[in-house]
């Protein structure tokens, strides 16, 4: 400790004398404690350990940000940043699309133009570089008056960090929120921060991302700190108000600086239209899901590669920090805590943000409660080993990441390394530019973006990642048009309705698509005219595409993939294979997905995604055994994955195994991220089935609660409130109530009458 024995306050307002012996317990009950042993008195053996943890932190925060542009967000910001650089104007309504085009879209454009400028200096090589350099830079702005407990808890953090600073739009939010933070957090314990920075770095953030609204929160946030600091008498009441005194004409300039923006106050009915439209995108996009909590996913907290597991970790370290904040008297910093855990456990995209949180609050009273214990143990060895175990203790599991990261054992996106990433139909896109059929084309949501930046102002897309301008029935959409036979009279409609005569699908093995490519391969009205291992280009039969598919002719029984040559590295390899794998059992070719399999098996023994497949392609040749071998196998290599046990338990179910398929459909539904108001629909079915109507009717509840409405609202000859009714129905039969019963008899056959 420093040299001098300062005097410090209580937090009840009496004068303790601190001695070199005494200080730290006396510290750990200050108000101040961070400050005063991270800052002004820490040891040189302190200061290395803080060093030595943030360097790891760093150089591993940058190898988990470099990665391929992967983002389907990161096109369509990229258009942007183009359409306002030639035609140097700022929209605000839709441009992109021929589905949505006029409607209300606005969108801060500054991260655009941005992109776009690096994108034009180093094209996708330097956008990778840019996200390794937002996630390190993140992390050093958490640590800049950080200790080596918040060094540490930053390294556990970095994989929930590295998944949210990709590059797009998103990323300056996670930055500049943690910018934000540390200028707050100092201010609250030194009232010495520079809060000039707050309202030009607002002017950066409203016209970067809407997430501005999130450095408004934290704001708000602490004045309501220190709102609850004047509960208490004394020096604490008087500190806060002269912090507010001195602190609220920064705050208001920042608030005032949001309208530094093209639309001014019109930035809020942007914000207005993506909280309303949050309901439905839970539903619909991962990003917006919640991190399931239950016992089943509690086994996460020990990966050492899921981002999930990342953040169960992060969740255990801020309820522990939030117990210590409370028992230093910090109510508000406690709440904060537990407040920015909820956040993040409702939408992962909240992830990074409370990541944050708990790196500079938690890390703060994680590491006083830590100086406190220290001071009661007077031996330096003691604290050497202490310190030399820590950095044991972490230095593997930074090892063993960062192995898992240039190997691609994550769930963070994308694949180490820089450039384009493999799932994008970039060769699909270059024959449509070469062959140019005629009119629009149908796409789905995530290459939507990626098209409407490949093709630049020659093409306007379906649907893409913005959704909001789309409409909130237009996942519904989407998907019942997949579900469709492309020769049905509803595709009929669409492409007369919006002149569609072709259609680009995704083909790479995380699309749902593939599940409807055969059906798409046999379309007398639609004709395939390219293929390869990640899309598909099919045509519409008519006067103008007949020469097209005359010179393409593509037989999906017999067309070759993978398509083109060796691929150049071991990751691009195996992507190559599997998905070819995954296209050809699509198509029923199941001798050719066995080899191709057994290619990509080769490239990565540890692949769980290779017995899945093997799974599949046993269950529809009638192989059950083999099937359940390969889907036990595929679980014990990632546990965890829901989509793994969803198959389980559809084998199971074909075998009559109702109680095994119970046990597993449960269990998927507890590890996914989404919400499954279908897939809870089977198990309450299931639960009729084996005489549980009593767990059937709160499994029906659950399904409805997890519905969005646009599922809700649903109309046609079968709808979810339809099964949910009559299931209801069967239940209260079965239990004996059969007034209750004929009741959900009514409001089904409601539900199937036209709505007037």
């Amino acid at each position: 400790m420093g040299e001098s024995s300062p005097k410090h306050k209580g937090t009840d307002g009496t004068r303790l004398e601190a001695t070199d012996g005494c200080r730290i317990g006396a510290v750990f009950w200050s108000r101040r404690s961070f400050w005063l042993t991270t800052a002004g008195s820490k040891t040189t053996a302190q200061r290395v350990l803080f060093l030595g943890l943030a360097t790891i932190a760093l150089i591993y925060a940058f190898l988990a940000g470099l990665r391929t542009v992967w983002d389907p967000d990161a096109f369509w910001q990229l258009a942007t940043g183009r359409w306002v650089t030639h035609r140097h104007q700022v929209f605000s309504t839709d441009v992109f699309s021929y589905t949505a085009q006029g409607q209300p879209w606005i969108y801060p454009v500054g991260s655009s133009v941005l992109l776009y400028a690096v994108y034009l200096i180093g094209r996708y090589a330097l956008l990778s570089w840019l996200g390794a350099v937002a996630c390190a830079g993140t992390v050093a702005l958490l640590l800049r008056r950080g200790s080596a407990m918040s060094a540490a808890i930053a390294i556990l953090a970095v994989p929930v960090i590295a998944g949210r600073t990709a590059p797009r739009a998103e990323m300056f939010t996670v930055v500049l929120f943690a910018a934000y933070l540390s200028i707050l957090w100092q201010n609250y314990h030194t009232s010495r921060a520079r809060l000039w920075l707050l309202p030009p770095l607002m002017v950066a953030w409203v016209n970067f991302h809407l997430g501005f609204v999130a450095g408004l929160g934290l704001i708000l946030a602490f004045v309501g700190i220190d709102f609850l600091e004047t509960l208490f008498a004394g020096e604490r009441r008087a500190e806060a108000v002269q912090r507010l005194r001195r602190a609220w004409p920064w705050f208001l300039a920042t608030a005032v600086a949001t309208l530094a923006n093209p639309w001014g106050w019109g930035i809020y009915s942007a914000l207005a239209r993506q909280n309303r439209a949050m309901a439905v995108h839970s539903g619909w996009i991962a990003e917006w899901g919640s991190i399931p909590l239950n016992w089943t996913t509690a086994p996460a907290i020990f990966s050492l590669s899921s981002r999930n597991g990342t953040f169960y970790q992060l969740l255990v370290i801020g309820v522990l920090a939030a117990m210590v904040a409370l028992f230093q008297r910090q109510p508000g910093a406690a709440i904060l805590l537990i407040a920015s855990i909820y956040l993040g456990a409702q939408h992962v995209r909240m992830n990074a943000l409370a990541a944050c949180v708990v790196i500079v609050i938690g890390g703060s009273f994680l590491f006083s409660a830590a100086q406190h214990v220290a001071s009661r143990i007077s031996s330096r060895r003691i604290h050497l080993v202490v310190a030399v175990c820590a950095v044991a203790a972490l230095a593997p599991l930074v090892f063993v990441r960062v192995v898992n990261v240039v190997k691609n054992r994550n769930d963070s996106g994308g694949t180490f390394g820089t450039g384009l990433d493999w799932r994008y139909p970039q060769r699909a896109a270059e024959f449509i530019e070469v062959q140019k059929p005629p009119d629009e084309i149908f796409n789905t949501y995530n290459e939507g973006g990626y098209l409407v930046w490949e093709f630049g102002f020659k093409h306007r897309d379906y649907f893409d990642g913005r959704a909001i301008p789309f409409g909130p029935d237009s996942f519904s959409h989407q998907a019942e048009l997949m579900q469709s036979s492309p020769d049905s009279d509803l595709w009929r409609r669409e492409a007369e309705r919006y002149n569609i005569n072709t259609i680009i699908l995704p083909l790479n093995r995380f699309e749902s698509v593939l599940g409807v490519l055969k059906t798409f391969c046999k379309s007398s009205d639609w004709r395939p005219v390219y293929l390869d291992e990640v899309s598909i280009v099919l045509v519409r039969r008519t006067e103008k595409t007949e020469d097209l598919i005359k010179r393409f002719p593509v037989n999906c029984s017999t067309a070759p993939l993978p398509v083109g040559g060796p691929a150049q590295s071991r990751g691009a390899a195996f992507n190559q294979w599997a998905n070819a794998a995954s296209v050809l059992a699509a198509l029923g070719r199941d001798t050719e997905a066995l080899t191709a399999a057994d290619r990509a098996q080769e490239i990565s023994p540890d692949s769980s995604f290779v017995p899945w497949l093997r799974g599949n392609i046993y269950f529809t040749r009638d192989l059950r055994a083999e099937a359940e071998r390969e889907y036990l196998r595929a679980i014990s290599l990632e546990p965890r994955e829901s989509l793994f046990w969803f198959s389980l338990a559809t084998l199971y179910e074909h075998e009559g195994r109702i109680s095994e398929t119970i046990r597993a459909q449960k269990r998927a539904i507890e590890l996914a991220s989404a919400p499954q108001p279908n897939e809870l629909l089977k198990l309450a079915q299931l639960y009729l089935d084996s005489g549980q109507p009593r767990a059937a009717l709160d499994t029906y509840d659950k399904a409805v609660r997890n519905a969005s409405p646009d599922v809700l609202a649903a109309s046609g000859a079968r709808t979810f409130t339809y099964d949910v009714a009559l299931g209801r129905a069967s239940a209260w039969r079965a239990l004996g109530d059969p007034k209750r019963a004929a009741s959900f008899d009514e409001e089904a056959v409601r539900d199937l009458l036209p709505q007037k």
